[in-house]
Parts: C-alpha cells; structure tokens; sequence
C-alpha cells in the first residue's frame, strides 16, 4: 500500500491573517482563498495538519482557552468540519525553550510520518516564515513559503532559493501550481 501524503500547515499568516499574539477571537480576519484550496486538497486524498506556534502562552500573554476559542472561530469562519485536520499541534513554548513542539522542530512532523505511515518526500510544510520550510527540511518534507504573511525579503528569496524552497503568493497558488489541483 503506498504511503500517505500530507500537507503540514501554519496557522497565522497562511490560514488566518498574522496578528501580533492573538487572542480575541473577534479580531481573527481568515484568508480568504484557504478555504476552498484547503478544500481541493481534503477532496484529493491528502491528509492535513495545522502546526502553529504560540508562544504566547509560554510567555503568559495569553491563556490555552484564548488559542482554542481563536481556532474554533477560524473553523466557524471558513465553514470547515471539526475533523478537516486530522492532528493539530499547539506550540506553547517560548524561543528560548529546547525539546518541544515549537517550530522549526520537526517534533510534530516526525510523530505524525510514524503514526499516518506518511512518505516525507511526498509531504510539505507550508507557512509565511522561514521556520515553517526549515522544519520540513527538519523532518525530510518539502518546505514551501506564502506571502500572506510576513513579508518575504531579498535574502529570505536567496535562502529559500539555495535550500530549494519555492515561493507562492498564497495557499491556493501552491495548491493550483504544485500539486495541481
């Protein structure tokens, strides 16, 4: 039986719009365009997974329950079931904590390759900063970086050029031109 392929997703700045430490949920703006392209790719047999950072929590800025009440209004927004991703990893920690799920730890990433039975190569890691691809390389997954997010510089271009990662304007650019749905 071939292996699974999955799509590993950052949440603020590729599923949402980025907003310094959210935690109102009435404050969450969604991406448009996710939603559908998120759709195609559930239709087509791919598996999804939201990883996303949150160091907010380890930093005391906000609370578990403000982060959970952030996504169920993403879900609510976008219209999405509860089981559209099949695993989701909060990262609590703070930059300067070793060992966990904070990105661009392949923690999470390695975890599910195990437990889905995933052929890394045939998976990818997609967000708007350098650690979302960084993690994928991490974990033996293809990195791939949006530009809904934080802007993408010259020499984030350059790195992300040398290291094979490829740039879309947004998820549903990567969704159309990579896996061509």
């Amino acid at each position: 039986m071939a292996k699974q392929r999955a799509l590993f997703l950052d949440r603020d700045g590729t599923l949402i719009r980025d907003a310094h430490y959210l935690k109102d949920p009435e404050k969450l703006e969604i991406i448009e365009t996710a939603g559908p392209a998120l759709q195609k790719v559930k239709e087509a047999g791919l598996l999804l997974f939201m990883h996303t950072n949150q160091s907010g929590i380890g930093r005391g800025y906000y609370e578990w329950a403000d982060v959970h009440a952030c996504n169920a209004r993403m879900y609510q927004e976008f219209g999405w079931s509860a089981d559209l991703f099949c695993e989701v990893c909060i990262a609590p920690e703070s930059p300067e904590e070793v060992g966990g799920y904070r990105k661009p730890s392949p923690k999470f990433e390695l975890e599910m390759i195990e437990k889905f039975d995933l052929s890394p190569s045939s998976c990818w890691v997609i967000g708007d900063k350098w650690i979302d691809p960084q993690t994928a390389l991490n974990s033996g997954m293809n990195g791939a970086l949006v530009r809904t997010g934080k802007p993408i510089d010259p020499s984030l271009e350059e790195k992300a050029s040398r290291h094979g990662v490829k740039i879309f304007d947004d998820l549903a650019q990567f969704i159309s031109l990579e896996l061509k749905l």
